[in-house]
């Protein structure tokens, strides 16, 4: 039988931040039914949870957005952890939960009031080309004055950063409303010091029709550049990034390297309702 709960992930409070479905229960689906559940519920990611492959993990986890299936995203490993844990699971280790995805094995634990994992290593960086610049530009709706650096920060989506000259840029960008499937660009600038966030964060991707699309709170964007800033000497030992006011959220993400070197990104999460019956998926 499949539940499905509701989590409310990076919001400085509940109701804030970037919604997510959990379904527990999701051995018996196919991935045609994941992907129906997904594009109904209308959410930036839904996930379903599943007994683990690797010894060394305490789930597995298939995350699913509504044009397709991802490898990793940020707000919805910390979400399905959160749900996990509310249900009752137990990590095999003390206070760190192993996830296992398509982009492997990732850590996450309780960090106070705050769930963080450990992000994953990037796929791809690197410069933009002129081509890639430009549309990426052309797609956020950015003064082509205003980007300071426009590189790749892929860690399973193809997330494309535009690093602009300040928060208040990033904020007045108007992206277009069609982009080809696959489209992940984001965008991020400084605040004045002083304030509770140091980046102001935006972040777009197209959906199944071909809508590009604003995401609430992102937390595999967010770890991309974190390890893109941290790497090239943009930020040290932490951070605090705020995303979401174009779209109606308030959220809050924590960006800090240990001494180890890994790179967490932490976040609120918050239970909105949990255990709802699922009927069968034609």
């Amino acid at each position: 039988m499949q539940s499905l709960d509701l989590v409310d992930v990076f919001g400085r409070v509940a109701f804030a931040g970037n919604p997510l479905g959990v379904v527990r229960g999701g051995a018996g689906l196919t991935s045609e039914q994941m992907l129906k559940l997904t594009q109904w519920l209308g959410f930036s990611e839904t996930t379903f949870l599943l007994p683990p492959s690797d010894p060394a993990a305490d789930y597995r986890l298939r995350i699913f957005y509504p044009a397709g299936e991802l490898p990793f995203a940020g707000h919805p490993t910390l979400g399905s952890c959160h749900a996990w844990l509310a249900a009752g699971g137990r990590p095999k280790r003390t206070g760190v939960v192993v996830q296992e995805c398509g982009a492997g094995l990732i850590e996450i634990r309780q960090d106070g009031e705050e769930m963080a994992f450990a992000a994953p290593p990037l796929t791809r960086s690197g410069p933009l080309s002129e081509t890639e610049r430009a549309e990426a530009i052309r797609l956020a709706g950015v003064d082509p004055a205003a980007v300071v650096e426009a590189v790749h920060i892929a860690n399973g989506p193809k997330w494309q950063l535009l690093r602009l000259r300040s928060a208040q840029d990033v904020l007045a960008a108007n992206p277009v409303s069609r982009a080809p499937i696959g489209t992940d660009v984001g965008l991020a600038g400084p605040h004045s010091p002083g304030g509770d966030a140091d980046w102001e964060i935006r972040a777009f991707f197209a959906n199944q029709r071909g809508q590009l699309t604003e995401d609430p709170v992102t937390g595999s964007f967010n770890a991309g550049v974190a390890v893109h800033f941290f790497a090239s000497g943009l930020a040290s030992e932490s951070y605090r990034a705020a995303q979401g006011q174009c779209v109606g959220a308030d959220g809050r993400i924590s960006c800090t390297k240990a001494p180890d070197g890994r790179i967490w990104i932490g976040g609120r999460c918050d239970t909105i309702a949990q255990g709802a019956s699922l009927p069968a998926l034609g």
